[in-house]
């Protein structure tokens, strides 16, 4: 805490975190307008009292769709990065705690994976789907677990030949037993830091896969659809551009600066410097 505290980046990273998380929790009851309410209007009004982030093409609040936009983009990060992690854990506790040809078969299945470029492999899988919230959360989960499969094999692998693993084999303990009780608690905080960052990344998968228009489908709000409508009108509604951009910017940057600042203040070696 002392080294987190210490950081001003983690704090704002924290901050920034905290604050979009807050909002899209209380969206319904702070959004000024339905966010799905058609106003012609009010077609492309610039930014004023009365709609605080202007409107869009077809006159709705685009700050109330921001609002609800931040559910939908922070909802997808998280599901999608529990599936990721839950995939992962298992997958690199079993090959880091059995090794032998079972580490061997799930390592090549990662470096498989890995050896495809993971954003067109989300375009391929989502094309021949429907195009909606869960199918994204899903795919994203199922396409992005090798990372934490390698971190956690290499966790395990570490900790498997220490000396309290070794007294509770001894002891007779299951092989369950050692990877939930005394492995996997050992091998969290990398976990922890991996998601976090995990999150962000998931973010901006959404935000482009919805930009492309294989996301979230209208009139359902989201950061990347946002930034779809507001192509159209560049040149004179900037509004459009502007503060979805600066949404996803913002909370990419506050989850990697806290994602860096966890991953610094567990690292032993930072303490030496």
């Amino acid at each position: 805490m002392k080294k987190l505290l210490a950081n001003p980046l983690v704090l704002l990273g924290f901050i920034i975190i905290t604050s979009i998380l807050i909002l899209a929790l209380i969206a319904p009851f702070i959004a000024p307008y339905d966010p799905d309410a058609i106003d012609v209007k009010a077609i492309l009004l610039s930014p004023s009292t009365h709609h605080l982030m202007g409107t869009d093409g077809l006159g709705r609040d685009v700050f109330s769709r921001m609002l609800y936009g931040s559910r939908i983009s922070l909802m997808v990060g998280f599901v999608a990065v529990g599936i990721s992690t839950a995939i992962g854990i298992v997958l690199g506790a079993i090959a880091g705690f059995y090794r032998g040809w079972v580490d061997t078969l799930i390592m090549r299945i990662v470096d498989v994976m890995l050896s495809i470029p993971t954003f067109f492999l989300i375009l391929a899988v989502i094309a021949f789907l429907t195009p909606s919230i869960w199918n994204i959360m899903i795919v994203i989960g199922l396409t992005s677990w090798m990372g934490v499969t390698r971190l956690v094999r290499a966790e395990f692998l570490s900790l498997r030949n220490r000396e309290f693993v070794l007294a509770a084999q001894t002891l007779g303990a299951k092989d369950t037993r050692l990877i939930f009780t005394h492995l996997l608690p050992n091998s969290l905080t990398p976990i922890i830091v991996s998601s976090i960052l995990g999150i962000a990344s998931a973010v901006l998968v959404e935000s482009g896969l919805s930009f492309l228009g294989l996301g979230v489908q209208a009139p359902q709000a989201s950061w990347g659809n946002i930034l779809t409508d507001g192509k159209e009108y560049i040149q004179f509604a900037w509004w459009l551009s502007l503060f979805p951009g600066l949404a996803i910017l913002i909370t990419v940057l506050g989850y990697n600066l806290l994602g860096d600042g966890l991953r610094d203040a567990y690292n032993p070696r930072s303490s030496q410097h």
